[in-house]
């Protein structure tokens, strides 16, 4: 009566189109994108063309590392719960860096802190 159920192999090859779709775009990780936004030469510059990217390339969310299709949609991004997450986000303090990771297990300098006067 056991067995594998016959349908199992369909079931996965179902849902497979979701890891294609979350893999296409490639997203920066939170410490790049909290170094571009901090960069002190942020001028505004036309994006360059780019077929392979949704809307040309044209309409982008900095914070957020997303392209999209067209600026309505773009808009509407821009007024999301998850945008004005992810702006709190950046703006306050920097994201953990590989040092903060070897500090917090041990592997750096240990910091004391300051030294105190004695006498």
């Amino acid at each position: 009566m056991g067995g594998k159920c016959p349908h199992r192999s369909v079931k996965k090859r179902r849902y497979s189109h979701k890891t294609a779709r979350r893999t296409k775009f490639l997203i920066k990780g939170d410490d790049m994108v909290y170094d571009q936004l901090n960069k002190p030469d942020q001028e505004t510059q036309p994006l360059p063309l780019d077929e392979d990217l949704p809307g040309m390339g044209q309409y982008y969310c900095l914070h957020c590392d997303r392209y999209f299709s067209n600026v309505a949609v773009r808009d509407e991004h821009f007024k999301t719960k998850k945008h004005k997450k992810r702006i709190k986000q950046m703006m306050g303090p920097a994201p953990h860096t590989q040092l903060d990771a070897e500090l917090a297990a041990g592997m750096g300098m240990p910091d004391n802190g300051p030294k105190l006067m004695s006498m």
